[in-house]
Parts: structure tokens; C-alpha cells; sequence
């Protein structure tokens, strides 16, 4: 008997149209056919946020504590994006990269990451001062490692390749205002009014993943504080040819102000990490009161505020100061200046907080009665989108199976 034979209008119902979401979907259709898909989506297109607004890096997994979820899915969802992309014409292509040490306190982080890369089962070749130019002639620094199998991919064609793909009803402009889970299953209703019945439900809201997850009467055990990462445009891309990185500082989880030649043969430059005043603040002054008071409210704010604020206050005058802005980036490109960067599209990173001030540095899956809730999946989330959706069908599968008819 179908879902809605037996009163429900689906089986899973996924909230958030975002790459995680839509290859949920994609993961429920083929590991358990029949099994009925509904996709909520606010926006009117898939993939309008952080899938849809980063450098579009196929990652390695290089940078990921070794036997972590982020390790793990990234070194076996690069290699599953590029087949996917292959398989559905998906533009791509697998560059490479390099991680550039520009001073010597460096180099020690630059070994470490080495021996990480090749713990995770990751190619790499150690480059000397002399070496960096056979990769990126314009590229200065002391050393230098290549990391061959990290690409650039067009992410928001992918979500929307994996909405078709998945034979889920997509629903777009649909959002969700309130939920009511009950022994029977969840219902759902959304801001238009409709409501949507199902056997389980899936949360994979990303930057209001915490908010769903409180509607459905599960404690996340964190919040949502959004970083507004700022790019620019590089007028004269032929500096670079493919990828370029710092060493990125261990104790925060961003990468720093790297180079990414797109798929389009464009180079993006950033993103530097500012807090923003809005999940949503993709422009610099964009201020949502609630979301404001919620971030205010939240002790782990304060507390992250504390610990960091002096790499914070570095990112807010690179954020401020177009010339600090390219300084930071002229450490590994000297050719560069002021007038080769011309503003871009911003994104908005969805980081969890805990409440002792700790940022998330895994993915987080959480789950309840009838609920699977991903709970952090800011990058490399993109890249590990596949591995994540199966483990959060097998979940919700799970669920579904305990769930009484």
C-alpha cells in the first residue's frame, strides 16, 4: 500500500532544497525504490544558499581529523561527484591544488597536513620553494604541497541534476512554519497553509536547521551562527591556473583567502569569514532582529566571541579594507593588486556553535522520534553530499521501520 493509501501524502518528507536535502532524496529512490520523497523548499529554485553560493571546490578531505565523518565523506564524495557529474553532464573538472606556506611558523602546520592527507588515504607531493612554479608560476612561498585529486564542480547544476535524478516531489516556495510529530508520524505545515503528512521526517534546513529541528521538539544542543564569507572577482585570472591555499589555522574552521579557478574560467578570490547580522546577510549591512537576538541569546556566541576575537578582528578589517583584503591575498600571489579585485556574490556559512562556545568541526546527524535532523554541514559538505544523503536515508529508513503503521 502506498503512503497516501495509508493516509500520508509521502513516507519521507525532507525539508531543504539544498544539496544535502536533494541527495537524501536521491539516496532514499535508490536504496529503497517506492519508498515516496516530498521535498520542501523555501525558495523557488534548488540550492539558493550555501550550496549554491561557495568557491564550488571538489575537496579532497585533506584538512579533516582522520577517521571523522568529514574525512571520511570527503575523500569518498570526491571521487563519487566527479562520477556523478560525468554521468549527468554536470560541469567539472579535477584541477588540483596547492597549499602554500608563506612563512616559517607554517611550516610546520604544512607537514602536519601532509601526514594528515596521506592518514586519510590522500596523494600528495611535497614541493620546495623552487617547485611551486611547474604548478603556478605567479605562486611564491617557502613550500608548498599538491593535492591532485581536489576539483571545481557547478554545485547548484548538480542539486538540481539530483532533484531529477531522485523522482522526489519537489515542492518550491513551500515554507515550513510549524510541525507536529505524533505516534503516527509528523505533519507539516507551511507558511502558505498546506500541510504535508509523513511517515518521518528529515531536517536538512541548513541555515535554519537548529529552528526546524526546535519546531519538531528536539533539542539540537546547538545554534546557527552565520559567518558572511565575502569574494572578489580576479580581473586578470590567467595569474592563476588552477587552485591556491594557505595553511589554514587549525584552531578555526576556515580555510583562509584562497584562489579557485571556476568552472567557467573565472577565479574567485576568498572568502574571508565576518559575522553576519542575518542568516541570510548576504549583503554587508543585511540585519534581521531575530536572528540577531537569537545569536545574542545563545552563551556559546559569547563565548566563541571571547576565544577568537582576535582572528576576528583580523577577518573584519580584511572585511573593511579592500588593501588588507589583497594584502592577505598578495602573500601568495605578489602580482596582485587593489585594482585586479572587483567585488562578487558573498555567501553565508551555516556554522553550528555548542553552548560552551565550541564550533563544530564534524558534521552533525542527530536524531529523534520520526526525526533525522543534520544539524552542521557547512563545507565540505558540497563535496561529501552523497555519502551524507545515504547515511541520512539509512536513518530515516530506520525510522521509518520502527514507526508503526
Amino acid at each position: 500500500m502506498t503512503a497516501r493509501g495509508r493516509g500520508f501524502d509521502c513516507d519521507v518528507l525532507v525539508v531543504g532544497g539544498g544539496i544535502v536535502g536533494l541527495s537524501t532524496a536521491y539516496a532514499l529512490s535508490r536504496s529503497a525504490p517506492g519508498t515516496e520523497v516530498t521535498v520542501l523548499e523555501k525558495e523557488r529554485g534548488p540550492a539558493r544558499h550555501q550550496t549554491g553560493r561557495n568557491s564550488g571546490v571538489i575537496h579532497s578531505g585533506i584538512y579533516y581529523r582522520p577517521g571523522s565523518l568529514k574525512a571520511r565523506y570527503a575523500v569518498r564524495g570526491a571521487a563519487e561527484t566527479v562520477a556523478f557529474c560525468k554521468e549527468h553532464g554536470v560541469p567539472h573538472e579535477v584541477t588540483g591544488k596547492l597549499i602554500v606556506a608563506t612563512d616559517r611558523p607554517e611550516l610546520p602546520r604544512l607537514h602536519s597536513l601532509v601526514q594528515r592527507g596521506r592518514e586519510n588515504g590522500i596523494p600528495v607531493r611535497e614541493l620546495g620553494a623552487s617547485q611551486i612554479p611547474e604548478y603556478e608560476p605567479e605562486v611564491t612561498g617557502l613550500a608548498a604541497i599538491h593535492v591532485g585529486t581536489t576539483g571545481v564542480c557547478d554545485f547548484r547544476a548538480m542539486a538540481a541534476r539530483l532533484a531529477l535524478a531522485s523522482g522526489a516531489d519537489v515542492r518550491y516556495g513551500q515554507e515550513v512554519d510549524a510541525v507536529d510529530r505524533r505516534p503516527w508520524g509528523v505533519a507539516v505545515r507551511t507558511t502558505g497553509g498546506a500541510v504535508v503528512r509523513a511517515r518521518a521526517l528529515v531536517n536538512c534546513a541548513g541555515l535554519h536547521c537548529d529552528r526546524v529541528a526546535r519546531l519538531a521538539g528536539d533539542d539540537p544542543g546547538m545554534r546557527i551562527v552565520p559567518f558572511r564569507g565575502e569574494y572578489y572577482d580576479l580581473l586578470r585570472p590567467g595569474l592563476v591556473r588552477g587552485l591556491v591555499y594557505p595553511v589554514p589555522d587549525p584552531a578555526f574552521p576556515f580555510l583562509g583567502v584562497h584562489l579557485t579557478r571556476g568552472v567557467e574560467g573565472g577565479v574567485h578570490v576568498g572568502p574571508n569569514a565576518v559575522p553576519a547580522l542575518a542568516r541570510e546577510g548576504y549583503q554587508r549591512w543585511t540585519a534581521r532582529p531575530r536572528d540577531i537576538a537569537e545569536t545574542l541569546r545563545w552563551p556559546g556566541s559569547w563565548r566563541i566571541a571571547r576565544r577568537h576575537w582576535r582572528h576576528g578582528a583580523g577577518e573584519l578589517h580584511r572585511s573593511l579594507s579592500k588593501r588588507a583584503f589583497t594584502r592577505s591575498v598578495a602573500r601568495l600571489l605578489p602580482a596582485v593588486t587593489e585594482d585586479d579585485l572587483r567585488p562578487a556574490a558573498a555567501g553565508v556559512r551555516a556554522q553550528a556553535v555548542l553552548r560552551d562556545g565550541t564550533l563544530a568541526d564534524d558534521f552533525v546527524l542527530r536524531e529523534g522520534p520520526r526525526t533525522v535532523h543534520v544539524l552542521n554541514a557547512p563545507s565540505p559538505a558540497a563535496t561529501a553530499a552523497l555519502p551524507i544523503g545515504r547515511e541520512v536515508a539509512r536513518r530515516a529508513l530506520a525510522a521509518l521501520d520502527a514507526a508503526p503503521d
